[in-house]
């Protein structure tokens, strides 16, 4: 049966009031006597009121003007995807007159980011989509967005003690940890494994300290310490003789090391390394469905990808503050997306853009 759309008019007749008393009592405004507001609320309630806000967008015309202070695809292709979830929300709640503007950053020019941050700032936008990937750099932008009373959402970075409209993302430490239990099934004991962050400015990188340190927990908390001994390595993948070379040392160093656990989208280097140097007896995992990471799963050099869901992380992150500024509602203030262990028998059902 098609539900009946229920009415300002119907709560009205029903509560014995005027339509008037129910739109103050719906948007909290104006005076109205506290019985009246109760028996109001009570109806709102039974009647399963939902608002239609398109027709109140169309009716107010109120447009909201978002902006996206997001990595720059062209510069490291795991951005893609969330741009791709930012279009896809953009299209979907664009007849509530909501628009998004795009200030890209080099991921790895901290300079970068405080330029198109400042300019952000400018704009005074009804609401900000943030990466925040630089720590240190961020801080005082969020200050200033608090103080202008710009409402801001942050994915792929948790920062702890600040105070955003809310975080989408995976649980870094969490996501550390079930990387540690996956890796450790079946290996010998007295083996080494690799924590390795490749590409990274680690000080700056809040996350990927949480990660490493959610990976060394597991250890930990599983009394294994005596079992297993975990290094930790930055790499940098730009020169890649170079990287060969450190990874060639890594081994020597370490010749008992049977796993490496990649911190961030780029597991695709070292399968690249291990594909070079016919070294099958090492076990890799890493994160984010790129095409580099997907050849080498398929060829089985990279073992297992944790999916971090980075086009849902765009997609909810606009609809988060869409859900606060135009839909008035309560938003929690984490947003915790799964942890998808991906390998070669389930990738399939992971290669769906829209997914």
């Amino acid at each position: 049966m098609k539900k009946k759309i229920v009415r300002i008019k119907d709560i009205a007749e029903r509560a014995e009031t005027s339509k008037g008393t129910v739109d103050r009592v719906l948007h909290n405004r104006g005076r109205v006597a506290e019985d009246v507001r109760e028996r109001v609320l009570k109806i709102i309630k039974e009647m399963n009121y939902e608002p239609n806000f398109l027709a109140q967008s169309l009716k107010t015309q109120r447009t909201y003007s978002f902006i996206a202070l997001v990595p720059d695809p062209k510069t490291d292709p795991y951005w893609e995807a969330p741009e791709r979830g930012i279009a896809k929300a953009e299209k979907d709640l664009r007849q509530y007159g909501i628009s998004i503007t795009r200030y890209t950053f080099d991921p790895h020019d901290v300079n970068s980011f405080i330029e198109k941050a400042k300019l952000a700032s400018k704009e005074h936008s009804d609401g900000l989509l943030v990466a925040p990937l630089f720590y240190k750099e961020v801080l005082p932008f969020f200050k200033e967005w608090e103080e202008l009373r710009i409402p801001y959402v942050l994915f792929n970075t948790q920062i702890s003690n600040i105070s955003p409209l809310c975080y989408i993302g995976q649980d870094s430490y969490q996501s550390g940890f079930l990387a540690a239990k996956i890796l450790s099934f079946g290996l010998p004991e007295k083996c080494s494994m690799l924590v390795l962050h490749i590409d990274e400015d680690l000080p700056n990188s809040a996350h990927l300290i949480t990660k490493e340190k959610g990976f060394k927990d597991y250890f930990v908390k599983k009394d294994l310490t005596d079992k297993y001994k975990v290094i930790g390595a930055e790499l940098d993948f730009a020169e890649n003789e170079r990287f060969d070379q450190n990874m060639d040392n890594l081994l020597e160093k370490e010749a008992n090391l049977r796993a490496i656990y990649v911190t961030n989208s780029k597991a695709f280097a070292v399968a690249q390394y291990l594909e070079k140097r016919k070294i099958d007896h090492i076990k890799l995992i890493g994160y984010d469905l790129i095409p580099q990471n997907l050849n080498y799963l398929k060829l089985g050099f990279i073992d297992f990808l944790i999916n971090q869901n980075p086009l849902g992380q765009g997609y909810w992150g606009i609809y988060q503050l869409a859900n606060h500024l135009v839909f008035k509602k309560d938003i929690p203030p984490i947003k915790f997306l799964p942890l998808d262990i991906i390998t070669q028998e389930n990738l399939e059902y992971y290669l769906d853009p829209e997914q």
